[in-house]
Order: structure tokens, then C-alpha cells, then sequence
């Protein structure tokens, strides 16, 4: 079946099965970040924003997608650049397996939620695992980053 959409700002046709898994299709594409890490939805690695919102891209039929926009982290390398720096500025990136849909999910959590407290980020980040770290780093480098961009838009 042939599915058209929407990804990192490009039009795109595909031809899938109907079973084929969102998260395969990207990475067919080239989208190399987009990564499976659990297969059973419990890890975040396969983060992506579908029409702009978080989503599990191991969790979603390619075929539902047709007509919507799909934004991996090459669609926003220089956000996603800029937050990373934040991360190993605190050494919060380890081996970097996780880095992607952590960083997607934190940019889109910067999106919807307003001057959110630590309580709301952790609940917000509650479906990203990372093996490497502690989690205080990477904690530590959100904060950073939201005083930042507060900054920035003052």
C-alpha cells in the first residue's frame, strides 16, 4: 500500500505492508535516530512528533500515518545541537544511545508546557530510559537549558 506524508519538512511516498511498524519506515528513510531499544513501548528510543506531539513510532502503523507531518531529529538538528550541549556540558550523554528520543521528548515538552517544575519534567520524561546515567545529570541540563531559553525570550 502506498502512504504519502509529511517528514522533516519533505513530502514523501512510501510503499509499506499494512503491518509494516512506523519506527522501520523511518528508518528506511535515512532517519537513523529514530532507534529500538525495548519493542514494547517502554523506552522512548523511538521518539517522534507526529502532527507536532510526542509518539512512539514502535507503537504506530505506518499505514496511519498518511496525510500527517512526522518529525524525527533530523528535522531539528539545530534545536536538538543546542540541548546537547547542555547535556554534556553536564555529562549527561554517556554513550548517547538514549540522546535521541530523550531530546525530542524534551523539545516537546518545551512546546506544551509553560516554565514547567521539576515534578512535571520528570513525569513528562517518565517513558525515557537511559542505562548510562543517573538521571540527575541529565535533570541538571534541562533546568540549564529551560533558564536559557527563558533568557532568550526576555
Amino acid at each position: 500500500m502506498e502512504v504519502q506524508f509529511v517528514l522533516n519538512k519533505k513530502q514523501i511516498r512510501v510503499d509499506v505492508g499494512t503491518d509494516a511498524i512506523l519506527l522501520n519506515v523511518l528508518r528506511d528513510q535515512g532517519c537513523k535516530s529514530v532507534k529500538c531499544g525495548c519493542e514494547t513501548t517502554n523506552c522512548g528510543l523511538c521518539t517522534v512528533w507526529i502532527d507536532g506531539k510526542s509518539r512512539l513510532s514502535c507503537s504506530v502503523l505506518a499505514a496511519s500515518v498518511a496525510g500527517h507531518e512526522i518529525t524525527t531529529l533530523e528535522g531539528v538538528e539545530k534545536e536538538a545541537a543546542e540541548f546537547g550541549a547542555f547535556l554534556a556540558d553536564e555529562g549527561a550523554e554517556q554513550c548517547g544511545f538514549c540522546s535521541p528520543g530523550f531530546i525530542m521528548n524534551v523539545l516537546a515538552m518545551l512546546r506544551e508546557l509553560d516554565n514547567p517544575g521539576m515534578e512535571e519534567i520528570k513525569e513528562y520524561l517518565a517513558g525515557n530510559l537511559c542505562r548510562c546515567t543517573g538521571y540527575m545529570g541529565q535533570l541538571r541540563a534541562i533546568q540549564k537549558y529551560l533558564e536559557y531559553k527563558k533568557g532568550e525570550m526576555e
